[in-house]
This record gives C-alpha cells, structure tokens and sequence, in this order.
C-alpha cells in the first residue's frame, strides 16, 4: 500500500470510529436525560448529537478532501475541511442559544425536580472515558497527517470531556438538594461550547477567506534569509486550503546568472521551503537584482 492510500485509508477509519462512538454517546446520554429530567445530561446529549453531526460532516469531509486537482478544482479540494468546520461552528452556536434559553427558563420561571440515579453518574463517565480515547486518537492522526478536520473533530470530542466532567459537579450538587447545580452546570457547558464555536469559526473563516496563517509569513522570512543566492524577495503571498498552504513569491537574483542558473535557484527555494513548512506547495517567480 503506498504511502498517500494509506494516509487515507487511516483518516477515513479514525473518522468513521468517531461517528460510531457519537451515536452510541447520543443515544446513551438522550435515555438517560430524558429519563432522569437532567438539563445537565440532556444540554450533554444534544452537545453528542451535534458532535454526531460534526463527526459524519468529517468522515465525508475526508472522501472529498483528499481527492486530487481535476479540471474544476485546480487547487485541489482541501478547503471542504474548511467549510465542515465552519458549518461545525453554527451547529456548535445553535446548541448553546438552546441550553442558555432552557436553563435560563428554568431558572426564572419554576423548579425543575430532577431524578439522579446511578445512570446518571454512569452514561457521564462513560462519556469521559469515551471521550477522552477518541480526542486522542484523532489528535494523533490529525498531527500524523496535519488534517484540520480531524482536529476539529478532536476538538469536539476534548471539549466533551470537560462538559462532562461540569455536568457531573452538577449532578453531585443535586444530590446534597442543591437543584440549581444542574441547570448551571447547563450554564457553563453552553459557555464552553461557545469558546469552541469561536476558536473553529475563526480559523475556518479565515481560511475561507485566504487570511495569511498565524506565523507563516515570519518563517518563510527566516528561511530566506539562510539563502545567500537570493538577494530579496517580494510579494509574498500564502494562503491556507485545508491542511495544505500555497504559498508564492518574487525573488531576486544575480542579473549576470544564466537563465539555467537562475531557474535552479528557484527549485532551491522551493524545496527548501516545502520541507521546512509542512504540506505547502510554492510557486517562485524570478527577477534579476538592479
């Protein structure tokens, strides 16, 4: 199996155990927190189900992403990664929105009696531990393969845990009648989530718009630098399409060089930078120095 079939072959299994363990985290918090009444571990089952949602956005985010440049995509189609993180975002808003306006409800309007059995205690640990394996797993293979989706994906599943773990003080608070515990547990959940919603949206976003990423241009800089053929460089340009970056610049060289000569100084470069900034591709236009 060659390299590239492997790299998505193990994206396409890490992403498909997600959307496996989502279903199965949904669906566990869902009877539960229905059953016991918990605003606590139902914000939690709707959380899963967007992460759910979110996981399956990813799996087929993958299948495309990885497909090569064709006539209508010349770029290649990284930037589906992209666009799942931002749709991602919205999901992420839209559950916060819920879990403020039911738990602020609650607040005002009535006391809300809630039944804390021992599944209460079991469907949220579980949850941890899920959690916790999964974020892992995908951290891992998203670094291995530098794929924004997958750690987007992580992301989610890392924020779960320490939602699990407010819900669980909450869930302790009710058993010393301490009801409200629940309901700002319920709180600080959706608070968190909106810390997430913004770390994705901000990223996808500015990626979607071809922002510079963070310190690109400061490390394309210092390569430079380590170059004594290129007398300067101008018009740097980098732009970020899923895990991958383009990159391109005007350098400028010895006027007397032959346009051989000048033509291998512009591999150099490109080499150079292509192994020094992962998954890049860079384009280098030459000038003569005056």
């Amino acid at each position: 199996m060659s390299k590239g079939i492997k790299a998505v072959s193990e994206k396409k299994n890490i992403a498909l155990t997600s959307v496996i363990a989502a279903i199965f985290l949904t669906t566990f918090k869902l009877i539960i927190g229905i059953t016991t009444g918990s605003l606590g571990i139902l914000s939690e089952a709707l959380h899963s189900g967007l992460d759910l949602i979110a996981a399956a956005l990813t799996f087929l985010t993958v299948r495309v992403s990885d497909h090569p440049a064709d006539k209508d995509h010349n770029f290649g189609h990284d930037k589906f990664e992209n666009f799942s993180a931002l749709v991602e975002t919205f999901l992420l808003l839209i559950t916060c929105v819920w879990i403020i306006y039911e738990a602020i409800n609650r607040i005002v309007k009535h006391h809300v009696q809630i039944e804390v059995t021992v599944w209460s205690f079991v469907v949220i640990c579980t949850s941890i531990v899920i959690d916790f394996s999964r974020s892992r797993a995908l951290y891992r293979v998203a670094k291995k393969y530098n794929s924004q989706a997958l750690e987007a994906d992580a992301l989610h599943f890392s924020t779960d845990i320490w939602s699990s773990v407010v819900v669980l003080i909450g869930l302790t608070g009710v058993l010393f009648k301490f009801f409200y515990a629940d309901t700002i547990a319920a709180l600080i959940v959706a608070l968190i989530v909106l810390f997430v919603s913004y770390r994705l949206g901000k990223r996808s976003f500015d990626a979607l718009t071809d922002r510079a990423p963070e310190g690109a241009t400061e490390s394309i800089s210092r390569i430079m630098k380590d170059i004594p053929e290129v007398k300067g460089y101008h018009d740097l340009r980098v732009r970020e399409s899923g895990a991958k970056k383009f990159i391109e610049l005007n350098i400028h060289v010895d006027k007397t060089l032959t346009i051989d000569a000048a033509h291998e100084i512009s591999h150099k470069v490109e080499d150079i930078i292509e192994k020094q900034i992962i998954n890049s591709k860079v384009m280098v236009h030459i000038e003569p120095e005056n």
